[in-house]
């Protein structure tokens, strides 16, 4: 997370010069700015949070709410915890490359069990599903020493990685082999787990569908190698949908975990279990939404979208809304939070779901007021066949371009033009403009990652539905190679730190991990 405590106040400025020509994007990171005591963002409300209509529960009211510490839990960690690996869930894996890749090389395969469980929604089998995003854990020798003294052996490099079969694994990194005995969760999941920054232990886990009761979150304490809290249904929720998908975050003392319930929940922690913070409940035009993407977070706001198309931002010491966007249709992309001129804007792009043929439309927000700074649209459809529907536009989460793409943001777009394909897109980050469109061979819900080389050109790596990995050349969109591997990869991958691997489950009952050469 950018460390700046300096935020501008004003709407955004960027926008295209006076001579219609774009700007570059000046992207700071933590080199670039001067350390300062991390204050909160103002506890305020603009006009467009009127509409979002909300209660705040608050089971203990001597409890404070404040964040103690708003310092980035998982800027040092050592590997990746949470979905797109941090609070802004830019995806800053640390991928290299030396030079053009030529390969794509499979180094393991880890094949999971399969849950063949009747469910009202069908079987789901095993392997990994939307999001389904491994963790990467370089495990330091303080906390080996803690699962040995636990009677638990494991490799200093692990996988962990929730799966559609109701269970999370763990896998060996190097060899791809079973690495501790797996933890049945009794439901299937989709999204992606996360793990405590602070190492405390918990592993928490969202069930994504119903196969028995309960249903809902959990946590898993590591050291005990089991489920030690099950967070039961919430009878004040105001949407039935008890899954979360949603891959939860820490800021400070507290964990944020959104639902599809229509409730954001704010945890304190404690080794191996949550205590209810405070519950924020809301509707939006009397509507209750559901919560399928992860929170963003910068310093003390978080940003969340739903399916009905609201992009909104909290505070999270009061839980309390400060402004609200709309997409105009199902969000299920996360947000993703770049910090440009030392000010936070929010990336983030919507299906075609509300709509049966229409436009994706991709947002750039203003990360304080809300305002939105360019919306780009691409046509497409949903298409409807007996009593399933197959939406368009944008499930994967946006990839914020590095080294000779700082100026460009990519994600892959569902279009259901021709049968059900669907496109890579660049767009200018400073103008919305879309720079190219690649056709993939199939439509892609999997969220793109990136390689760079010594020379700062970016490559990016992304899976599509069909079970093909390409790489593409991140200025021109050229695909430069592209392999079948899975069946079906919605999951999206997770990038080894300092190296050309990654790691990426498969629907079906397989977990790849595969280099680029």
């Amino acid at each position: 997370m950018c460390m700046s405590a300096v935020i501008a106040m004003t709407a955004c400025g960027g926008t295209a010069s006076s001579s219609g020509e774009s700007k570059d994007v000046v992207v700071e990171d933590d080199s670039t700015l001067v350390k300062k005591v991390l204050l909160p963002l103002p506890d305020t409300a603009y006009k467009s949070a009127e509409i979002v209509k909300y209660r705040i529960d608050v089971p203990d009211t001597t409890i404070s709410g404040d964040i103690k510490s708003l310092v980035d839990l998982y800027a040092d960690t050592p590997g990746t915890f949470t979905f797109r690996k941090g609070g802004m869930r830019q995806a800053d894996f640390g991928g290299v490359i030396n030079g053009t890749p030529s390969e794509i090389s499979v180094d393991w395969e880890f094949i999971t069990d399969i849950d063949n469980r009747e469910t009202k929604m069908g079987t789901w089998g095993g392997g990994s599903g939307w999001t389904g995003q491994p963790l990467y854990v370089n495990w330091p020798d303080s906390t080996l020493k803690k699962f040995a003294h636990a009677g638990i052996n494991c490799p200093n490099q692990e996988i962990i990685v929730g799966s559609l079969a109701s269970k999370v694994y763990f896998i060996d990194y190097n060899t791809g082999k079973k690495s501790r005995p797996a933890v049945d969760v009794f439901n299937p999941i989709k999204g992606t787990i996360s793990l405590d920054p602070t190492l405390n232990g918990n592993l928490y886990v969202g069930q994504g569908i119903p196969a028995t009761k309960p249903f809902g979150s959990l946590v898993i304490d590591l050291y005990k190698g089991m489920v030690t809290h099950t967070i039961p249904q919430d009878p004040k929720a105001q949407r039935g949908w008890q899954a979360y998908d949603s891959s939860p975050i820490r800021v400070g003392q507290f964990l944020f975990w959104p639902g599809e319930n229509g409730t954001i929940y704010k945890y304190m922690i404690s080794p191996g279990t949550l205590q209810l913070h405070s519950a924020l409940r809301y509707t939006v035009d009397g509507r209750a939404p559901g919560v399928e993407s992860s929170m963003a977070v910068y310093l003390n706001y978080g940003y969340i979208s739903d399916n009905r198309g609201n992009i909104i931002c909290l505070n999270l010491n009061t839980m309390k809304p400060v402004w609200r966007s709309s997409t105009g249709d199902d969000t299920d992309a996360t947000p993703v939070i770049g910090i440009e001129n030392g000010h936070p804007f929010i990336y983030v792009g919507s299906e075609i779901d509300l709509q049966d043929v229409g436009n994706a439309t991709f947002l750039k927000v203003d990360g304080i007021t809300g305002e939105t700074v360019w919306n780009s649209k691409i046509p497409g459809r949903r298409i409807n066949r007996d009593d399933k529907h197959f939406d368009g536009g944008f499930y994967a989460t946006a990839l914020l371009g590095s080294g000779d793409c700082k100026n460009l943001v990519f994600s892959n777009c569902v279009t259901n033009e021709k049968g059900q394909s669907g496109d890579f897109v660049a767009l200018n980050r400073m103008t919305g403009k879309i720079e190219y469109r690649t056709r993939l061979k199939y439509y892609a819900w999997s969220s793109p990652v990136s390689l760079i080389d010594s020379k700062g050109k970016m490559y990016i790596v992304t899976g599509d539905c069909s079970g093909n990995i390409y790489v593409i050349e991140g200025l021109t969109g050229k695909i430069l190679l592209s392999k079948r591997i899975g069946n079906n990869f919605e999951s999206s991958p997770v990038i080894i730190p300092g190296t050309s691997s990654l790691v990426v489950g498969s629907r079906g009952n397989s977990i790849f991990k595969i280099t680029i050469k």
